[in-house]
C-alpha cells in the first residue's frame, strides 16, 4: 500500500487510528479530520488506495480499494479485490503491532468504500481491535463472515449514515445495521437528518467521542 498520510502522536504513542478514504479520494482527504478527533497519544494513518479502472465509472482509473460494478445492493461484487485490499489493511495493522502497539489499541475506520473495507477487514482480523468506525457505508461479503468465536464480535463498532445519502443509500446502511446488531455485542448505529454522502459536525463529534473513549489514556478497553 502506498502513500500513507501519517500524523504522529503528540504525546507518548500508545494507540493508532487507521482510516480508509472513499472512492476517488486519497489519504489527504481525511487526514486533517481524523487528526482533529484523535487523542494526543494516538498516531493516525490515512493510506491512499492504488489507482485502478472502476467499472461503475466507465472504467475511468481512480484511487479505489476494489472495483465497483454497480450501485445495486444485489449486484456483482469484486470479491477478489476486496480480499486483496483486506490483506493490505491487515498488513497495516500488523505493522503497528510489530512497532509495539497491541491490536486492542488500534482503531480501524473508513468512509464509503473505505468504510466498507474497514468493516470487512476489522471483522475478519485475527485479534481484537480497539474499535471500528464505519461512515456512510455497507458491509461487503457478509455471507463469508464467521461470527461464532470471532475475535471482534465484542469489539465496539460505531456505524453512521446520513438519511439524505443518494450515493450509498441509507437502506444499505440499515441492512448492514440489522446484520451487525444481531451479531455484535457493542454496536451503535446513528442516522443524521439531512446529511448527504458526506460528514457533518454532529457526526464528527460522535466519532470523536467514540475514538477518545476507545483510545485515550485511561479509556475503556475490550
Amino acid at each position: 500500500m502506498s502513500r500513507n498520510v501519517i500524523v504522529s502522536a503528540t504525546g507518548r504513542h500508545t494507540a493508532t487510528i487507521i482510516f480508509l478514504h472513499g472512492l476517488g479520494d486519497t489519504g489527504h482527504g481525511w487526514s486533517s479530520s481524523i487528526a482533529a478527533i484523535k487523542p494526543a497519544n494516538a498516531k493516525s494513518i490515512c493510506p491512499t488506495a492504488n489507482t485502478m479502472p472502476v467499472t461503475l465509472n466507465g472504467g475511468f482509473p481512480m484511487p479505489s480499494w476494489f472495483d465497483l460494478y454497480s450501485l445495486d445492493s444485489t449486484g456483482k461484487v469484486d470479491e477478489h479485490g476486496i480480499e486483496r485490499a483486506k490483506t493490505l489493511v491487515h498488513e497495516l495493522i500488523n505493522n503497528e503491532e510489530k512497532a509495539g502497539i497491541p491490536s486492542n489499541r488500534i482503531l480501524l475506520g473508513g468512509f464509503s468504500q473505505g468504510g466498507a473495507l474497514a468493516l470487512y477487514s476489522g471483522l475478519t482480523y485475527s485479534k481484537p481491535l480497539a474499535g471500528i468506525l464505519a461512515l456512510s457505508c455497507w458491509l461487503p461479503l457478509h455471507e463469508k463472515l464467521s461470527w461464532a468465536g470471532s475475535p471482534n464480535v465484542n469489539t465496539p463498532v460505531l456505524q453512521c449514515h446520513g438519511d439524505a445519502d443518494h450515493i450509498v443509500p441509507l437502506r444499505w446502511g440499515q441492512l448492514t445495521s440489522e446484520l451487525l446488531k444481531k451479531n455484535l455485542s457493542k454496536y451503535q448505529f446513528k442516522v443524521y437528518r439531512g446529511l448527504a454522502h458526506s460528514s457533518s459536525d454532529d457526526e464528527m463529534d460522535d466519532a470523536k467521542k467514540f475514538v477518545q473513549e476507545r483510545l485515550a489514556e485511561g479509556g475503556s478497553s475490550n
